[in-house]
């Protein structure tokens, strides 16, 4: 979720409050894949990761293409109305209930004296993948070096010859997909239900701030960062209130150090 926030920050440099709304669709559309096409969970992760991609894009062309020169308020207040717009349109095809999703990966294993379900772990895993494939495709390919220049100048990078309108259209695809993956794996072990984006989304934004805005690496130390903190303070204190770390973390960073871990003039 993190990561696709911010590459979309980094071409528009507006937050899509709209993603956790993404996030949301690629749990529903999973299992509609799965409950009503048959489809074994793996090919419906697929199916929603190409599904969300799509309205990604969409969303972009329909929606923030238009309002290109305005105002950045403007890009804020539709991103939270295609965010209201989708979860309406959720409620209404999918029901106000929670929903559970099944997966084929229950098989509870014992990892190092620890015993976690085999979801969790591939959801390690694939987040782990995720992250190391995103970051060779940015660092080694002709594609991934465009979206770098266009978070860098928008305007050098179309003057060099890039396809601004292309290069935003995939980057909107990637970030699609990235929020389908996260919902399609985190789902087996939550619910998925139309407002299920809201804490994600609001997470998301703290990583993104903790790793610098617009920051790839950032992102990835943000997420780990919040990730182990909650997880430490499940553990001591008490899982009723590891939400909160988020929030608490958000405040330290903003006070001590308001650009992120990471930010762009750190870069270089």
């Amino acid at each position: 979720m993190a990561l696709g926030l911010t590459l979309v920050y980094g071409i528009l440099h507006i937050p899509n409050f709209a993603h956790g709304a993404l996030y949301m669709m690629g749990g529903y559309i999973t299992l509609s894949a799965m409950t009503y096409l048959g489809f074994h969970y793996v090919l419906a992760i697929f199916i929603s990761l190409l599904v969300v991609g799509i309205l990604s894009v969409l969303m972009e062309r329909l929606v923030f293409h238009p309002l290109r020169e305005s105002p950045p308020i403007q890009h804020k207040v539709a991103a939270i109305g295609m965010l209201l717009f989708l979860e309406a349109f959720a409620q209404m095809v999918w029901g106000a209930d929670y929903l559970q999703m099944s997966t084929p990966f229950e098989d509870v294993i014992n990892v190092i004296g620890l015993t976690v379900t085999l979801q969790r772990i591939i959801i390690v895993i694939t987040a782990v993948t995720v992250m190391i494939l995103l970051t060779l495709f940015l660092k080694k390919t002709f594609i991934g070096s465009s979206i770098i220049a266009m978070a860098q100048n928008r305007e050098g990078a179309s003057l060099v010859g890039i396809n601004t309108n292309r290069v935003t259209m995939l980057t909107f695809f990637i970030a699609g997909a990235l929020a389908a993956i996260g919902s399609s794996l985190t789902a087996p072990i939550n619910l998925v239900f139309p407002s299920m984006g809201h804490l994600v989304i609001l997470k998301a934004f703290v990583i993104i701030i903790l790793g610098g805005m617009g920051s790839v690496p950032g992102a990835i130390l943000g997420g780990y960062i919040l990730g182990f903190t909650e997880s430490i303070g499940a553990t001591y204190i008490s899982n009723d209130y590891k939400d909160l770390i988020a929030f608490i973390l958000l405040v330290i960073i903003l006070t001590a150090k308001p650009q992120g871990i990471f930010s762009r003039g750190e870069q270089g």
